[in-house]
Order: structure tokens, then sequence, then C-alpha cells
């Protein structure tokens, strides 16, 4: 039998080992001095027994998912050397002072936990203290100054808590620290100058904080400074020159600043052999790129100087820099050509240089960059030809070359590019054909050649482009008819021929492609009647106009088509202006008479919904510029991705809110058209109503209704936000799962939201829920999952992982995106939220808190208002927060329905209405 009094050593790291530790594990190791449980996925409680071993030297518990806060007498273990708990979840505050006791204590690691509170100033009587590492918690603090008591201090991580103030410059009594981390906190001043006397350091971050003024010139003393990075602050002025003494220096990261003047200090870098990472973009920097930028590092793998103000030529002393592999220098002002020289790097794999002012040809010799994945040339003043080389590269999976003056015939090598993911080429002066065969594209999912000189039939190889979800070829001259072989593209979610010679019928196989949302077929010869169902439930007029020989959607003022057309279609022309001028006449008399109606009956009128009324008149545009005071920025309501959103007053004296598209992104007007046909066919209390429209070739705008109450996301996360109540929280997310409910199951077409988020639920005056903003809706037309290669995809944290890795929507993907936003409710915390960090999500941190310790992730202000009685809540907390995470599981198929998800928040509902009159009698 295994003697466990003389057990010295106990390690079982990497075991695969779950569940809590037992808490009698050391009742009967008095002699243990060694435990390492590391890399497990243990939950649970630190044992107190742990802090009962006399002998203890040495505790490593990390990369688990424990939790709770630690044995307060863990710190008064007087033989305890190391303590490594990092990557947990670990709460509460450390004790100070008289608590706090560990005189052998040389490492400390409780990074990645959830400790709050302050720094412990006990740590200041741990002289043999070598490592600190307590980043990625919630200590609230200053950085202390009796850090500078350590003598054999070596690493000192706090990054990434809330800690305030400047750095003491009095740290620089730390000679031997190697490693200094400060970033992701709220400090502020200046970088002390006195860091540069920490002749050892080695490792400098101090990132994402408001630190100002200068690089001090000091930090060129820190020969061992192999990594220094200060992106995301406010440092102002030049670089120092002095950096470049820096022998050891491989990492230079400086994004992000205000940081100004010229690149001289180029000169200076070439010191730094090592040299690997130099990133500068997004600053002020001024001038040209010199030539002596070639003297830098051949270690040299990433360079990138975007968004800053340089202007010039392109060296050729770049081709230098033979192990480069990632060259950004997009948003500049950079003229003349690309060097032929940029040819020779033949590691590159990234290459961007778009958004300048830079002339000339394509390199003929581009084909010699073998190892070239991404290519950016956009919105330059390139031209002539593109080099038939390109084909040769045959890593290439994303080119633009739009916004240029390119022209010539497109070779027919870059059609045999079969790893090209996007091909975007529009407005260029691009003539000719497309080669006959572009069926080696298996992989693309964008091509747009809009806004050349095309001409030719659209070939029909088209049909074997299988991914493609997005395709544009409008204003050109292509003609015939639209190949057969579309038929084929049944992952088409926008597709753009607007603007040519096409001819013949509308293939009726369009409207059976379940996920377009864009089609525009305008300014065509196409002739014929006009398909039913899918898209053209409810295409737009401006989608077809410039075709004189359609016919039917008497809707949009075509001529119903004939059954014999022999001699009709020669009529058709003549007639249609005048059907389309009589049409809008019998619209405007029919509103005009309702209006008068609505006047003589007022008192019968008096029940009759607003947005009912509202949806019998046409809004113009002028209308609306009236009713928001032309667009005035006092009326703004918000911003978002596809335009903005207004309060306007019509002229009926309604209230309404006015969702005005950003007509330059292609994407705003499929959000328009997918947010159209959903509200448009749909009815729902939950949902918002959308009471008209106003749409031009210039201008799109939604009329909806207004939500006097903002929103979900400013209910749970705003300043001064209030506070409704455990029961209504409740209520609202039920208001929302009827909605999707509704939409899932009850609807005639199976429509995906796509992007559920508490910024997308709105509130009315009585603060009822109702789901807004189907930009990105999906119909299924019955089928239960379908793969989508999205154009418009979700909100980071709300996805399911099937949608935004694999673009594979469905009503469970849904699902998902309510059980996030149900754990958000309840806990008040984003799942986005900096705590989650590495492998912790919000669903994993309510996973390990459930169900004995939920009560620790509920929002505190909801476990204030909650009334029912601590037995029921606990019962009641946990039917919530489990129903949140099987909502939210990692498999589709584990994920209740809608439907299942209104019966069980009903019922939860009224178990704890049940619960709080039971209270209230009690304590009367």
């Amino acid at each position: 039998m295994l003697n466990l009094r003389s057990l010295r050593n106990l390690s079982l790291k990497g075991n695969e080992l779950s569940g809590n530790i037992p808490p009698y594990l050391f009742n009967r190791t008095p002699s243990l001095r060694y435990i390492s449980l590391e890399n497990n996925s243990l939950s649970g409680p630190v044992p107190h027994s742990v802090a009962t071993l006399p002998m203890l030297e040495y505790l490593n518990m990390q990369r688990n998912q424990l939790s709770g806060t630690l044995p307060p007498t863990i710190y008064n273990m007087s033989r305890l050397q190391i303590i490594i708990l990092q990557h947990n979840n670990l709460t509460g505050p450390i004790p100070n002072n008289q608590s706090f006791s560990l005189p052998m204590l040389q490492i400390l690691g409780l990074s990645v936990n959830n400790f709050k509170g302050q720094i412990p100033s006990g740590l200041a009587a741990c002289q043999s203290l070598q490592i600190i590492a307590l980043s990625y918690n919630f200590f609230v603090d200053v950085v202390p100054t009796w850090l500078a008591q350590l003598p054999h201090l070596t690493k000192l991580s706090m990054g990434a808590n809330h800690l305030v103030g400047p750095i003491p410059a009095v740290l620089s009594n730390l000679t031997g620290l190697t490693l200094l981390d400060l970033g992701s906190d709220n400090l502020t001043g200046d970088i002390p100058t006195e860091l540069g006397l920490m002749q050892k350091l080695s490792y400098l971050q101090i990132i994402d904080s408001m630190l100002t003024g200068p690089i001090p010139s000091s930090l060129g003393n820190l020969s061992e400074l192999s990594f220094l990075d200060l992106q995301r602050n406010q440092l102002s002025g030049s670089v120092p020159t002095t950096l470049g003494n820096i022998p050891a220096l491989n990492v230079l990261a400086l994004s992000d600043n205000k940081l100004e003047g010229n690149l001289e200090f180029f000169l200076s870098l070439s010191n730094c052999r090592l040299l690997r990472i130099l990133d500068i973009a997004n600053n002020a920097f001024t001038g040209r790129l010199l030539d002596h930028v070639g003297n830098l590092s051949t270690q040299l793998r990433t360079f990138t100087a975007s968004h800053n103000k340089l202007t010039g030529k392109l060296p050729s002393t770049l081709s230098n820099l033979s192990s480069l592999s990632w060259l950004s220098l997009p948003n500049n002002l950079f003229t003349g050509v690309i060097p032929e020289s940029i040819t020779q790097m033949q590691n590159l794999a990234w290459l961007d240089v778009s958004k300048n002012e830079i002339s000339g040809p394509i390199p003929t010799r581009i084909d010699s960059l073998k190892s070239l994945q991404r290519l950016f040339l956009d919105t330059n003043k390139l031209s002539g030809s593109i080099p038939a080389s390109i084909g040769n590269i045959s890593k290439l999976e994303i080119i633009w070359l739009f916004d240029n003056q390119l022209d010539s015939t497109v070779p027919v090598s870059l059609f045999h590019l079969d790893k090209l993911v996007q091909l975007v080429m529009y407005n260029n002066s691009f003539t000719g054909v497309l080669p006959s065969d572009v069926g080696h594209f298996k992989q693309l999912a964008e091509m747009d050649f809009s806004s050349n000189f095309l001409h030719g039939s659209i070939p029909e190889s088209f049909g074997q482009l299988r991914m493609l979800t997005y395709l544009n070829l409008s204003h050109n001259f292509f003609e015939d008819s639209i190949p057969d072989t579309f038929k084929h593209l049944t992952g088409l979610a926008s597709l753009d021929l607007s603007s040519n010679n096409l001819s013949g019928a509308i293939p009726k196989f369009i409207a059976n492609f379940t996920y377009m949302t864009t089609l525009n077929l305008s300014f065509n010869k196409l002739e014929g009647i006009i398909p039913d169902g899918g898209v053209f439930s409810n295409i737009s007029v401006q989608s077809l106009i410039g075709n004189t020989g359609l016919c039917g959607a008497p809707r949009l003022g075509f001529l119903p088509c004939p059954e014999k057309s022999k001699s009709n279609s020669r009529h058709f022309l003549k007639f249609l202006l005048p059907a389309v001028t009589v049409a809008f006449g019998s619209i405007v008399l029919c509103i005009c008479l309702t209006v008068r109606t609505l006047k003589k009956g007022q008192v019968q009128t008096l029940n009759i919904d607003q947005g009912d009324i509202m949806s019998l008149r046409l809004v113009s545009y002028h209308d609306l510029v009236h009713a928001t005071d032309n667009f005035s920025s006092n009326n703004l309501l918000g911003t978002g991705s596809f335009g903005k959103v207004f309060k306007g007053q019509l002229s009926t004296g309604l209230v309404v809110a006015i969702k005005v598209l950003d007509m330059r992104l292609e994407q705003a007007i499929r959000s328009f058209d997918a947010e159209c046909r959903v509200l448009r066919m749909a009815r729902h209390r939950n949902l918002i109503r959308i009471l008209s429209t106003c749409s031009n070739l210039d201008f799109r705008a939604l009329v909806l209704q207004y939500m006097p109450n903002g929103s979900l996301e400013k209910l749970l996360h705003s300043e001064g936000r209030r506070h409704l109540g455990f029961l209504k929280m409740l209520e609202i997310m039920l208001d929302v799962s009827t909605a999707m409910e509704y939409l899932h199951h009850e609807h005639h077409e199976v429509v995906l939201h796509c992007d559920l988020k508490p910024s997308n639920v709105l509130f009315d005056s009585d603060m009822t829920a109702h789901v807004a903003d189907f930009g990105i809706a999906k119909l299924l037309l019955g089928q239960d999952s379908s793969m989508i290669t999205a154009s418009m995809p979700g909100t980071l944290g709300y996805m399911a992982p099937e949608y935004g890795s694999f673009g594979k929507a469905s009503r469970k993907s849904d699902v998902f995106s309510f059980g996030i936003m149900l754990l958000e409710v309840f806990t008040g915390k984003k799942p986005t939220d900096p705590m989650f960090v590495g492998d912790l999500s919000i669903r994993q941190w309510v996973h390990q808190a459930f169900p004995s310790e939920i009560v620790h992730v509920l929002d505190d202000q909801l476990l204030q208002d909650a009334s029912a009685t601590p037995c029921d809540l606990n019962h009641l907390l946990a039917t919530v927060f489990e129903l949140g995470l099987i909502c939210s599981s990692e498999s589709p198929d584990q994920r209740m329905s809608m439907s299942d998800v209104v019966v069980t928040l009903k019922k939860i509902i009224k178990d704890y209405a049940k619960s709080a009159s039971a209270t209230t009698q009690s304590a009367a």
C-alpha cells in the first residue's frame, strides 16, 4: 500500500484530468513538496488542504479551469517558492500586508484569471521574487513604486489590467529586469527616460494605453533589447536614431501613434542586423522612402508603413530585403512606377501598395514572385496591360487591380490561377473578350470586371465556378443571352449584369437561387416574361429598367405578357410608358381618395395602426429631406456598416426612423434588398415594421417604426444605464425568441437573421422588444441547413462556429447567437469583453461556473433586483444559464429549436413570478 505520508512529489501534468480536485487529496501528504497538475481540464476551487502542506515548495496548476478564490492561508506558506496558477478562472482579491507572508517566494504566476482589487503590497517583503506575472486580470491600481525594492526581479508582467497613472521612473532600479510588460492598461504620461538604465532588458511592451510625448532616446542604451512594442498609444515626435544602437533588436512595432517626421532613422536601423519586424503604420510620417531602406536587415520579414503621408517613388533597393514576406505600403502618396527590381523578392507573399498615386505598368517579370499570395495594386494610376506571366504565380489567392487605367485584353493565363478566391478588376479600360475557359477558378468566390470595355458573349464555362457568391460584369458590352450554365451557380448572393447588350429571356432558374439578395439586369435588351419567386418577389424596377421587351410583374409597371406576341412585340415600347403613367396616376388617385376618406371619418380611424396608414402612401426623397431637416446631424440616431439612421417627423405628424443607405457600398444595396424582402413579408409584434421605402438610382432609404427607447446594447452597456430587473430581462428575451420562432417556424418561408445581437433588438415606448436589421438575412425555402459562402458575415462573438468558419447558416446558427445574447444579458459581459482571451469565451466562463457557482457570473444589478427566494433563485438561475449554454453549444445538433426556447422561457417566467409572489406573501 502506498505510504502517502512520505510522498514528496506529485506530477500529473498533461493527463487530460477533469472534474474537481478532491478536497481530501492532500490531507495525508505532510511531506509533499512538489505539486504539478498543469495542462489538464480540472475545475472547481483549489482545495484548502493545499494550504496545510507545511513542506510545499512548488505549486503549479496552470492551464486548467479552476475557479473561486484561493485559500487565504496559501499566502502564509513559509517554504513556498513557486506559485503558477495562470490560465484559470480564479477570482477574488489578494490579501495585503499582515495577511501576506511568503518569504521564500521566487515566482508568482497569476496571469489570465479574474483576480481583482489592488496589487498586494505585501509582495514588497518577498525579497527573493524573480518573476511576477499578473497580466490579464482585473487589478485596479497604479504601477506600484515598491516594485523597485525587489532586487532579484527579472520579469514583470502586469498588462491588461486596470492600471492607471504614470510609469514610475523608479522602476529603473530594477537593473536585472529582462522583461517588462505594462500593455493594455490606462497608463498616462511620458515614457520615463530612466528606463534606459535597465541594461538587461530584452522585452519591453507598453501597448494600448494613453502614453504621450516622445520615444526616449535613452532606450538606445538597452543593448540587449530584442522586442520593443509601443503600438496604439499617443506618442508624438520623431523616432530617435539611437534605436539603431541596439544590435539585438528583433521587433520594432510603433504603429497607431502620432509619430511624425521623415524616415531618416532607417539609416541608423541598418545597424540592427537581427531586425525581423518593422511596423510604423498609422502615424504621420512624411517625406520619401529613401534608398537606404535597402540597407535594413536581410532578416526582415515584415515591413508595414501604411496610412502615413510618404511621398516619392518606391526605391528599387527594396529588393535587397531578400527575406521579406510582407510588404504593406497602402494609403500613402507614393508616385512613379513600381520598380522592376521588386520582382526579385522571392519570399514575398503579401504585396500591398494600393491607394497611392503610382503610375506606369505592372512589372513584366511579376511571375518571378513565386511565393506571392495576395496582390493589392488597386486605386492607383497604373496603365498598360496585365503581363501574361501573371498566370505563372500559382499561389495567388487575391488580386485587386480596380480603380486604375489598365487597358488591352485580359490575358488568358490569368484564368489559370486555380487558387484564386477574389479577382477584383473594376473601373479600368480592359477590352476584348473573356476567354472561353474560365473553369480553372474552382475556389473563386468574388469576381468583378464591371466598368470596362469587354464585349462578346459571357463564357459558358462560368457555370463551373460553383463557389462563386459575387459576380459583377456590369457596364461593359457583353452580348447574346445569359448562359444557361449559370443555373449551376446556386451559391450566388449577388449578380450584376446591368448596362450591357444582353438579349433573350431572363432565365427562370435565377428565381431558385436561395441565397441571392441582389440582382441587377437593367439596361440590356432582355425580353419576355419576368420570372416569379425568389429574388424576383421583391425586386425593384431599377433592377430591370431599360429592357423594353420585358413583360409581366404588373406591380413594377410592365405590361402583361400577351399569349401570342408576333405582332404585339413591335408595339410593346409604345404602350409601356403610357401604362406606367396610368398606373402611377391611379396610385396617386387612390392615395387622395384614401386621405379624403380618412378626413371624413376621423372618429373611425382612431384605432387604425399608423403604420398601415403609412404604407398606403408613397414617400419621396423631398418628404424625407423635410422630415429630417435635410438629414441634420441633430436628428442622427446612429451610424452602421451600411449607412445612417435618422429620426424624422413626416407631414402627417408620424415620427419615424429613416435608414439611409450608403450607395457607395455594394453591400449596402444588398442589405437594402434583403431587409425589404424580409420585412415586407413578415408581420409580428416583435419584429420592426417597415412602413415605406424611397428608392432611386442614387438614393435608397427605409422608413421604419421609430423605437424611442433605444437598443438592448444601450440598455446593457451604456453609462447610467437603466436597470429593469430580472423579470423584465426574461420578458425581453421572450420577446426576441418569439420573433425568431415566427421567422423560423411560422413564416411561409424560413428566414434566417444571421446577425442577431443586442444592438439589433430595439424598444418601443412600452419597452416591448423588436428584432431589427435584416441586412444579412437569408431565406431557406424550407431547407434546414445549407452551405453559404457569406458575402456579408455576421458579428464577431455572436456568430455560430459553423457560420463564421464555413459560412454554413441554418436555424441553429441563429439559435447560437440567441444563446450568446442570453448569456450577455444575464452576466452583463459582452462576448468580446477583454477578459475573454485565448481559449476563454463567455460560454466557457459561464460553463465553468455552472451550476454551483452560477451566482458569481450573474450581473450584480440583476442579483439585487431578483425577488425570488434564495433557493428558488438558484434553481431559476441554473435554468436560465443552462438554456444559454445549450443554445450556444458548439454542435448545431445539440442546440434547441426556437420553438423549444419559447416554451422554456415561458416556464421560467411563470416559475419566477410564482416564487416572487410567495416571497412577497411571506414578507407580509
